[in-house]
């Protein structure tokens, strides 16, 4: 009986919280319960740290160049459409880059924001393709926990971002972040491109200056929240979770750098070409 008491508060409780979702986005895919990219991305982990190896213990790795330079084109292209959009539809059309709050009416630019945010939550599940090639290439010492971990989380927590707060300070760190993946996919695909492609690649030096860039306007823009005397923002929750990330990606990058340009010494474990730590990318 009391187990009965305990689901059906449970259920109740659930219930509760999602009448405080945007119910804009209701009718969008995957958007109606957390539980279609729960199994998404608890089937994304099984494959690269269990199945997928198992399969391709006795197998030759598969020759994934000419996938491989489409797919991170296609990247960049994604991403140069979202930078756009977020652009468009609130960064250069009215934000303030302080307290921004989110727009749940439905007007055109409102619901631009709203369907970017959407767009940008999607692309954290064809990223998941990046731990795909590197198992069924066979490169399984580049599926780090931390390049395993940053795929997952991304997809998880941008759920309920894109479910209750579609718009407002809370998406900056996604802008800046398609800004890098920009830089960083077009290197891969050039680097997919073979040898003679190289003599473009003089930039390699600076990406990890660019990842700590990305991690240094992500913290100081969400820091701000916290210095605001009054900032209304609808759900703070989030921009607690941004600024924990942030934080703990900077200090991570920060220590890489040390030890790799200050120190000289080889790249940590997880650092590698597709993926930094977490695949090196803030996402």
């Amino acid at each position: 009986m009391a187990t009965v008491n305990i689901t059906t508060q449970a259920v109740e409780y659930y219930d509760d919280w999602l009448r405080g979702a945007d119910p804009r986005v209701a009718d969008w895919p995957l958007m109606a319960s957390p539980v279609p990219q729960t199994v998404i991305i608890a089937s994304y982990i099984y494959f690269v740290s269990t199945l997928g190896p198992r399969i391709m213990e006795n197998r030759k790795p598969f020759e994934l160049k000419k996938a491989m330079i489409v797919y991170n084109f296609s990247i960049v292209a994604f991403s140069l459409y979202m930078i756009y959009e977020f652009l468009m539809s609130g960064w250069a059309t009215g934000y303030t880059y302080q307290c921004d709050l989110v727009d749940y009416s439905h007007s055109p630019l409102a619901m631009r924001m709203a369907w970017t945010c959407w767009l940008y939550y999607f692309s954290k599940f064809i990223e998941m393709l990046d731990t795909v090639f590197f198992v069924l290439r066979k490169k399984n010492s580049q599926v780090s926990f931390l390049h395993v971990y940053h795929h997952s989380i991304m997809p998880f927590t941008w759920w309920f971002g894109v479910k209750f707060a579609a718009g407002g300070l809370g998406t900056f760190h996604a802008l800046v972040n398609c800004a890098v993946h920009v830089v960083m996919y077009s290197y891969y695909a050039l680097a997919a491109m073979g040898p003679a492609y190289q003599k473009y690649l003089w930039w390699k030096k600076y990406m990890t200056t660019i990842q700590l860039v990305q991690f240094v306007l992500v913290t100081a823009h969400i820091g701000q929240f916290f210095l605001m005397k009054d900032c209304p923002y609808q759900f703070p929750v989030f921009l607690y979770v941004i600024g924990l990330y942030g934080l703990i990606f900077l200090v991570l990058f920060l220590n890489f750098y040390y030890h790799a340009y200050t120190q000289g010494k080889r790249l940590p474990k997880g650092f590698a070409q597709n993926g930094s730590v977490a695949h090196k990318k803030e996402q």
